[in-house]
């Protein structure tokens, strides 16, 4: 009889050739429990045999000669079925096999007696089995003997799995390992403010391009300093002293705002981050620092202390009078009653003024809860002052992103008073009832009252001015005539896109034009109709090519494309200057009078990996159109043409 298939065949079998024991050659593991199997049953067959999907075939075998039989004649079919041995006395006798080939001829099997073998999840691989051609009776010692010989075989596979599946979580983590280490790379590399790693010794180990804006170095320029280079020598001292006590282990960490002196000399304010890396042992690695430009802000704030100090004098001044012109003790006493009187007049202007400021006020208990909301937090968040007061503010207007980084900040401040974001003006996202984002500029102060730590905020809706500083910069960064990027805009475009062109292994074109014959449309027909000239040709320009390159106006009559994913590098860039030279060649029509215009173009370009900067690809594509100039302008020239 043909053993019916079990319900698990697939996982079995998958997890049977994920194991790679089939075809595999003999091992002591296996074999030494044979061998024990023979002798304790006093059998001459002992097998491990491992059930496929046609065939059963055996691991280990001892007094049989074949490797294998068909699955259909084999008495392991039947015992993976089975949760228990299974134990055949005499199989001429037994109608399941009495007409099995196996039986009526070699190996003339008459006694069979056979254990599965279990994966970690139960499933039935194969049997541990002993064979003779006498008729047997196990004693209960003799099977419980084959079911331990046949679990110490199913713990080897197990062992197996576990290998297995530890080899494979150790495969994934590398791969995340990998992963994350892009990941931040790609952070480091594109964030906003410098980040830079700083050996014990001062120097850089490595700086972002952020770093490099703003102290005006290029990355090579600056590895060669330390920061102790580029330190203010005002505030070197202070610095150092905060580095030494986070070296000795009395912080852990520390902020200050000092100043850099920068490449072309100015002086830049930053606002400095510092923690420390070491090893397993305790031992000094680098620093970590983190960089912000505040100069702007320091300008402001010293502006705001040059006025506060002029009113402070004021006031000291009026004092000075009032204490001379006030001796009396009735006028002392009057003037008590005043000050009281004047202090409940502000304490009711001070409760009007929260309510009609253009900024949202917000008080926080030491909890966190909401203890008060003016109007204009009303206004910008949609809660009314009855649903908000009472409730954690992260419930009303953080961020869901924001939410734990709150949470851990009240909770660190209530430890140990530890926090970054008092006394400062501070930007930062918001949303509003209905779900929308926003953009706030947010001054915390905490006061002591009676013990209770309180927390008061303003936040004042800054969104349409974020708006407005993104619409500047893009203004700056676009020639207001032509609408194409200008100089500014190339000299940050390019260095990009020559990164891009590295990590994607193509080539980048850049194309530097000069009108030809532009000088003749201002002269005859004034500087209106060059202006409608240069707007044509810009207008040409950028039908000749596609959305990811990028047209700049250089200067004057002076033109600039950067062309990026180019596949044959010179051949690709000549075609599009010659369309370009098409597109813009021809009379020019000025009040029925004409003037030929051509222009002069230098092309080069950039493959990946090349040793050259931004300044000198650009200097090169110039001096490649003045030699098309020279030639006789109308030309187009690069060093593949020469």
């Amino acid at each position: 009889m043909i053993a019916p298939t079990p319900s698990d065949e697939k996982q079995r079998l998958e997890v049977l050739r994920n194991l790679n024991l089939l075809d595999s050659l003999p091992e002591p593991e296996f074999d030494r429990v044979t061998k024990l199997l023979a002798r304790a049953l006093h059998v001459p067959i002992a097998l491990v045999s491992l059930v496929d999907e046609d065939r059963q075939w055996f691991k280990s075998k001892v007094g049989l000669d074949v490797d294998e039989t068909p699955r259909d004649v084999a008495f392991c079919a039947h015992t993976i079925l089975r949760g228990e041995p299974l134990v055949v006395s005499d199989a001429r006798l037994d109608q399941r096999f009495s007409d099995n080939p196996l039986v009526k001829g070699a190996p003339n099997i008459c006694f069979y007696a056979g254990a599965p073998i279990r994966t970690s999840a139960g499933h039935r691989l194969g049997t541990l089995c002993a064979i003779d051609s006498k008729p047997h009776n196990l004693t209960p010692d003799e099977l419980d003997t084959l079911r331990d010989l046949a679990e110490m075989v199913s713990n080897e596979i197990q062992l197996r799995e576990h290998l297995m599946a530890t080899s494979t979580r150790l495969e994934r983590s590398r791969e995340v390992a990998q992963a994350n280490e892009v990941r931040y790379r790609s952070m480091f590399e594109l964030a906003s403010v410098g980040i830079a790693l700083v050996a014990p010794n001062g120097s850089w180990i490595s700086v972002n391009n952020a770093l490099c804006g703003i102290v005006g170095y290029e990355a090579d320029e600056l590895m060669e300093l330390t920061f102790q280079d580029i330190t203010h020598p005002d505030d070197l001292n202070a610095d150092l002293s905060l580095l030494n006590q986070l070296i000795d282990g009395k912080i852990d960490h520390y902020h200050m705002e000092k100043r850099y002196l920068r490449k072309d000399g100015q002086v830049v304010w930053i606002a400095l981050g510092v923690t420390k890396k070491t090893d397993a042992l305790g031992r000094l690695e680098y620093f970590i620092s983190i960089i912000k430009d505040i100069d702007s802000r320091k300008i402001a704030e010293e502006s705001l202390a040059a006025l506060q100090r002029e009113l402070e004098q004021k006031v000291e001044d009026r004092t000075a009078q009032l204490l001379e012109t006030n001796r009396r003790l009735v006028e002392a006493i009057d003037q008590q009653i005043n000050s009281e009187r004047q202090l409940r007049k502000r304490e009711a202007e001070l409760r009007t003024i929260l309510e009609n400021t253009y900024d949202a006020y917000v008080a926080l208990d030491h909890a966190g809860l909401v203890t008060a909301w003016n109007q204009e937090a009303e206004n910008i968040f949609g809660w009314s002052a009855l649903e908000a007061i009472g409730r954690p503010l992260e419930e009303l207007i953080v961020p869901a992103s924001m939410a734990e980084m709150h949470r851990a900040g009240l909770s660190r401040y209530r430890a140990s008073g530890a926090t970054t974001m008092l006394d400062q003006r501070l930007e930062m996202p918001a949303r509003r009832k209905d779900g929308s984002t926003l953009t706030v500029e947010v001054r915390i102060k905490a006061l002591d009252i009676d013990g209770q730590v309180v927390f008061s905020a303003f936040l004042h809706d800054i969104t349409e001015r974020k708006e407005a500083e993104i619409r500047r910069e893009h203004e700056v960064r676009q020639d207001a005539l032509t609408g194409l990027f200008n100089r500014r805009a190339l000299a940050e475009v390019l260095p990009r896109a020559m990164a891009r062109a590295d990590r994607s292994g193509k080539c980048l074109g850049l194309l530097f034009l000069d009108l030809d014959g532009f000088k003749a449309v201002n002269d005859r027909f004034g500087h209106e109709a060059g202006d409608q000239v240069l707007c044509r040709v810009a207008a040409a320009i950028k039908s000749c090519i596609r959305e990811t390159d990028c047209a700049v106006r250089f200067a004057g009559d002076e033109f600039a494309v950067v062309l990026e994913g180019l596949m044959s590098g010179y051949p690709d860039a000549l075609r599009v200057a010659e369309k370009i030279l098409e597109a813009i060649s021809g009379p020019q029509h000025f009040h029925g009078q004409s003037v030929e215009l051509g222009a002069s173009i230098g092309v080069v370009v950039y493959a990946s990996g090349e040793e050259r900067l931004p300044t000198a690809l650009l200097k090169e594509a110039d001096h490649w159109m003045y030699r098309a100039k020279h030639a006789g302008k109308g030309c187009i020239l690069s060093p593949y043409l020469k």
